[in-house]
């Protein structure tokens, strides 16, 4: 009796904290609605009580004074929108809060030789550490993805736009400007934040910069970690289903972007922006005028993915296939930007490498220069190197092909899907994996025969105009040309 009782309170407790729970959650639900319902009616008046009433246009890219490849398609994109369209006013949202307007613009007429028109407002965010990797020692993806939506709301709080462009592939940001700001939605994503090519690594149980020795050699462990990116290449899916227009910069990220967001129809692929007109008309140098040096150029950022350690150990392997002679002539240039005192470390992280390889006397760093320089060390250049694995284009790799180079880049990504031909008759380049591989191919561009090194870089030459600064600008301006005439009428 006492025991049934017991049972009969024990449910009616159980029932009470049931329907109290449910009653706070409806209360939540409800008190949530209200406040998205206020804030969209927020931005809305913001929008309509604007001074500026011609057509605005917000892109999104916190890092916009970085100086990649990203940034070049950034101010690419807003060249083509200020040359088509004369009354649109551009709104930059970033993060550069140590840079003012003019720097930004110098820096990118000095690194890109991009020259900007007037109606650039820039946008200051304060929160851009919350999308950084360095936040996030664990479940790294889900925290920089949750961050980019709350930089988002910061973002959509300042400045309310009539089309929202994102640049810098942060796809939890859509949803935020579309259902709440409601602004037209285009993105132009370079990579994919999860793809499948990430899953199979973990299946696979493969160390790499983003599946830690620890995770790679427990089974249970990846077990977890494949369920955490199913989980997420699903959330991930959703948001980007909420972009209007998609824009990708290769097959490689097609592919993958189509696998996840599942919408091929509203996916179009548009090569990034690259200065192939300007590098073409350069002069080839014989080696008299290189004086005699066998220069190696790579161009990238210093950040873990570019993969710079695995260039110094292919110099190691190298070192051992020439005569020393040889050896003397050959120096590798590491060019590259450093955007944070992160890659600034992995710079002196670099230099000790290369002198624990005794490679210090054939290594030199050229850090954030300007554009004219750059275009003196691809002059003066032999063989352009690129170690990205799964890099989603690769536009260093076309300016140095446009330059006379001959390249040699990660056979994965788009460099084998786009832009690098090893078919006899009409190569263009070579690609290679490991350091051993990449070491022997070099040895064999330095011994090439004149006629077969020139008829490559001939080839690399004629390969690279659908790559070029107006073949985008075309591109883009007709897949975003919906937006405007919408607008218009």
């Amino acid at each position: 009796m006492n025991f049934n009782l017991l049972t009969i309170n024990t449910l009616s407790v159980l029932n009470m904290l049931i329907l109290v729970f449910i009653c706070k959650a409806l209360c939540m639900l409800i008190a949530l609605s209200i406040l998205l319902i206020t804030w969209r009616k927020s931005c809305l008046k913001k929008r309509t009580e604007r001074l500026k009433k011609e057509t605005v246009v917000g892109i999104f890219h916190p890092y916009c004074n970085s100086g990649g490849g990203g940034e070049r398609v950034l101010w690419a994109i807003i060249s083509a929108i200020q040359t088509r369209y004369s009354n649109v006013h551009i709104v930059v949202y970033t993060g550069d809060l140590d840079a003012d307007p003019e720097q930004i613009l110098n820096k990118t007429e000095k690194v890109f030789n991009f020259k900007t028109q007037h109606r650039i407002e820039f946008v200051y965010l304060h929160r851009r550490k919350w999308v950084e990797a360095t936040m996030y020692p664990y479940f790294t993806l889900l925290g920089q993805s949750l961050g980019s939506v709350w930089l988002g709301i910061e973002a959509l709080n300042n400045f309310v736009p009539d089309i929202y462009i994102d640049t810098m592939g942060y796809a939890f940001t859509y949803p935020l400007f579309r259902y709440i700001g409601g602004c037209r939605i285009a993105t132009y994503t370079h990579y994919p934040t999860i793809s499948t090519d990430m899953l199979r690594h973990i299946y696979r149980r493969v160390v790499s910069h983003n599946n830690r020795p620890v995770i790679a050699r427990n089974p249970f462990l990846s077990a977890a970690k494949i369920a955490y990116y199913k989980l997420f290449a699903f959330m991930y899916g959703w948001v980007g289903r909420s972009a209007e227009i998609i824009m990708v910069n290769s097959s490689w990220t097609e592919e993958h972007i189509n696998a996840i967001w599942k919408c091929p129809l509203k996916t179009h692929r548009i090569y990034p922006p690259c200065d192939v007109k300007h590098l073409t008309q350069l002069p080839l140098l014989n080696d008299h005028e290189k004086c005699d040096n066998i220069r190696i150029v790579s161009v990238a950022q210093f950040r873990p993915e570019k993969n710079h350690p695995l260039m110094l150990r292919a110099m190691y392997e190298l070192r051992s296939l020439v005569k020393e002679e040889i050896w003397k002539k050959i120096r590798l240039i590491l060019i590259g930007s450093c955007r944070n005192v992160d890659d600034e470390a992995r710079v002196k992280d670099m230099q000790d490498l290369s002198k624990h390889f005794a490679l210090d006397e054939n290594v030199e760093f050229k850090l954030n220069i300007p554009y004219s320089e750059l275009i003196l060390e691809l002059q003066r250049a032999t063989i352009g190197l690129h170690t990205m694995w799964n890099e989603h284009f690769g536009i260093s790799i076309v300016e140095c092909m446009a330059a006379g180079l001959i390249v040699v880049a990660h056979a994965s990504g788009g460099p084998k899907a786009d832009i690098i031909e090893t078919q006899p008759g009409s190569q263009n380049g070579f690609l290679a994996e490991e350091a051993e591989d990449y070491a022997l191919i070099m040895a064999h561009i330095i011994s090439m025969h004149p006629e077969d090194e020139q008829a490559i870089k001939m080839a690399a030459r004629a390969s690279v105009s659908r790559f070029s600064d107006e073949v985008f600008e075309r591109e883009f301006l007709r897949t975003i040309e919906p937006f405007f005439r919408q607008k218009q009428e």
